[in-house]
């Protein structure tokens, strides 16, 4: 029986929904990137970005290369670089939208 696609997109959103998983997709949003860089510019051990890693690929999510010792990693379609953008644009809407209603409370609670 096939998953439904409501369960199918949710499943996805859970795959990409963690902070460590975030910052990777953030990262090579800019085209491919060795595990060396990633790991200095992610605040984590190297075996937690390794699982992250590894989710991420499983999931279809990235592919690894080699390139002699190194492994490098790239998003599979571009289509999640422009998730990770829309992504923000939303986050910074909502955010500005809390920004303004903050700034209303401040205002009444200085009458």
């Amino acid at each position: 029986m096939p998953v439904p696609l409501h369960q199918a997109k949710a499943e996805f959103f859970r795959t990409i929904g963690h902070p460590v998983r975030v910052q990777v997709l953030e990262l090579l949003q800019d085209g491919p990137l060795p595990v060396r860089d990633l790991l200095s510019a992610i605040d984590v051990e190297a075996s937690n970005l390794s699982q992250q890693l590894a989710v991420l690929r499983r999931a279809g999510v990235v592919t690894a290369t080699r390139d002699g010792a190194t492994v490098v990693y790239a998003l599979s379609t571009q289509d999640l670089a422009d998730l990770m953008s829309v992504a923000r644009s939303i986050l910074a809407e909502l955010l500005a939208d809390q920004g303004e209603l903050l700034a209303e409370l401040r205002a009444e609670a200085g009458r």
